[in-house]
């Protein structure tokens, strides 16, 4: 019984920017828990190329690019998606980009590029996704938020903006959809060892002794790692849990640190 709480068969996730990286995992452990994994990108060779992916782990995969920010681009995919798969039972909002910039420096048009993806897509796509929930009476949606939900860093302004907003906007979903027996809450990841941190991801390099002494785990998280928050909140082991952002940081945010040199 407690196994059969954590199945996810017979359900249709679909897994925004789930082409690569952290997306691609957390999709991998939903499908391998027994959903089919719809893999959005804006490329439809990479889209191709992730769902070839997908299939060798044995999931049942399709692919469709579209731009998560353009409404109608959006309400055309999805309307093709439930009429070629099947409508969406669990939305994962992973699509998102970061512009390293200080805000000083920051162009406005780089900083509504960052709102847009990582704020006002999920807005797009979830009230795209949850009229059909609603009408069927269930169903979950998991926001990507970050650590920046709850922190800031230099350079980050626009990324911790849009992830301090998706966090209340998680919250504001719950409040208004839970009723409908829809559970909404977010996964804010910690860094993870991935192709984009594994120049820095060497004994000696200055952020790379950052992490892992700032971090109670000591280490960097694999990406597989975030398999399991994404299968619980994907399936009926969450049925009432609301609102929540699911920290899997290692346990960064849970301390203040250590002085340097101290055990």
């Amino acid at each position: 019984m407690s196994i059969k709480l954590f199945d996810t068969s017979g359900k249709v996730a679909l897994v925004t920017g789930g082409t690569h990286g952290l997306g691609m995992a957390m999709a991998k452990g939903i499908g391998l828990s027994g959903a089919t994994i719809i893999v959005n990108g804006r490329s439809q060779d990479t889209v191709d190329e992730a769902v070839a992916q997908y299939q060798s782990w044995g999931i049942t995969a399709h692919g469709y690019a579209f731009d998560v920010t353009d409404e109608k681009a959006v309400d055309a995919a999805l309307t093709k998606i439930e009429n070629e798969v099947a409508p969406v039972d669990i939305l994962v909002n992973n699509a998102g980009i970061i512009k390293r910039t200080p805000l000083l420096e920051m162009e406005l048009e780089d900083w509504n590029a960052v709102i847009e993806v990582d704020l006002t897509a999920p807005f797009i796509v979830s009230k795209r996704v949850v009229k059909g929930m609603i009408e069927r009476g269930h169903g979950k949606v998991i926001n990507i938020c970050s650590m920046m939900s709850e922190l800031g860093r230099n350079t980050v302004g626009a990324y911790a903006a849009a992830k301090g907003g998706l966090k209340m906007l998680t919250r504001n979903m719950a409040t208004e959809w839970a009723r409908h027996n829809i559970q909404i809450n977010g996964i804010g990841p910690g860094y993870f060892a991935t192709s984009q941190t594994a120049p820095i991801r060497v004994d000696g390099h200055p952020f790379n002794d950052f992490i892992i002494g700032r971090t109670p785990a000591a280490r960097w998280g694999d990406p597989s790692d975030l398999e399991g928050a994404a299968v619980f909140l994907s399936s009926k082991a969450s049925d009432f849990v609301n609102g929540q952002i699911v920290y899997v940081d290692g346990g960064i945010l849970a301390t203040i640190g250590k002085p340097a040199n101290e055990a």
